[in-house]
């Protein structure tokens, strides 16, 4: 049986223009690196993550809110138990590099 080290995306709301997703993750989990088709707004109800770009680490922790542009591509290393929400376009898709 394989074990999932990627965070837990769920839909919490779809609307007719923006869902909201909720993520999840324990600690020394991660997304591999991914991007979006249209921009998102990440956020965080708990816990610490480095979200990574080709240019810097952005640390999200507990209160804070980051703007994620349409195509950029990042990931995600969650170093304390993360939970978040993630508010995009119904018609988003994330797009995994691998």
């Amino acid at each position: 049986m394989e074990v999932l080290n990627r965070p837990q995306l769920t839909h919490l709301e779809i609307g007719e223009k923006l869902k909201v997703l909720q993520i999840q993750a324990s600690a020394n989990m991660g997304m591999p690196e991914h991007s979006s088709s249209h921009e998102a707004v990440i956020v965080v109800q708990e816990g610490k993550a480095i979200l990574k770009t080709k240019d810097t680490n952005y640390i999200l922790k507990k209160g804070s809110t980051m703007l994620v542009p349409a195509g950029l591509e990042h990931s995600l290393t969650v170093l304390k138990d993360f939970k978040a929400v993630a508010i995009m376009a119904t018609d988003s898709i994330i797009n995994f590099k691998n």
